[in-house]
């Protein structure tokens, strides 16, 4: 069996070092910064799927943990996609329960936006999809910013699957909420289901658009015609 020392020291075949620099910038580690403190080594997401690929039969799923609780963020990026893998790729139920009980334990350590929405589509998603939901709705109300990303990316694989009502009601929670990233969140799913539904989409924002944050609007009708774009941002839509 492969242990989490094992996947570090393959990671670091692939530092690329002026990644490290552009990487804590786009994820805002500085002080002030919603990544503040987090710790890149200079991997890049395809390379860490090439990494997780190769160990993920390998490694239990206490080790895929002890690599997620590492401070460095390409760490836990690869310990993510590792249980993703897992999840997808492994056919025993109980290896599945296994991955999302980790997951959902160790949610601190979710704590970017990368690491949500490369993990909770893939594992919280499908594991609730047939069984209650409480622990998203905990999320969604907990005040803290990744766990109500989490919430509401848990709900992409919901609406991969056309079941709607539970992305509302989660948006319905966070809709007040004062951070962009869960603007955009929000915004991003609402936009899911209007690729899907339009119909259901234009209900949703009918009543609501006008209180919205203007970047959880703009990302819930980007893909929308232009003149009716036009009519949702100068608030002339009647639905």
């Amino acid at each position: 069996m492969a242990d989490c020392e094992s996947v570090k020291k393959e990671l670091e075949k692939y530092i690329k070092p002026i990644k490290k620099t552009i990487l804590s910038g786009v994820f805002q580690t500085g002080k002030g910064g919603y990544g503040e403190g987090d710790l890149f080594m200079g991997v890049v997401v395809p390379d860490q799927r090439k990494v997780a690929k190769a160990f993920y039969r390998d490694i239990s799923v206490g080790q895929t943990v002890e690599l997620l609780k590492s401070p460095v963020h390409e760490h836990r990026l690869t310990a993510l996609i590792i249980m993703t893998e897992k999840f997808s790729r492994l056919r025993d139920e109980g290896v599945k329960k296994s991955v999302y009980d980790a997951y959902i334990e160790n949610i601190e350590y979710v704590n970017n936006w990368d690491l949500v929405d490369v993990s909770a589509p893939h594992i919280s998603g499908p594991y609730l999809y047939d069984k209650p939901r409480g622990q998203i709705f905990s999320f969604a109300r907990s005040g803290n910013l990744w766990k109500q990303r989490v919430a509401m990316l848990t709900t992409f694989y919901f609406i991969r699957k056309l079941d709607f009502q539970d992305a509302f009601k989660i948006a319905d929670i966070l809709i007040d909420h004062p951070h962009d990233l869960i603007h955009k969140a929000v915004g991003w799913m609402l936009r899911e289901i209007g690729n899907r539904d339009r119909r259901a989409e234009l209900d949703y924002l009918a009543p609501r658009y006008g209180k919205m944050p203007r970047t959880m609007l703009r990302y819930a009708i980007e893909k929308f015609e232009e003149p009716l774009r036009k009519n949702f941002l100068t608030g002339t839509y009647k639905g």
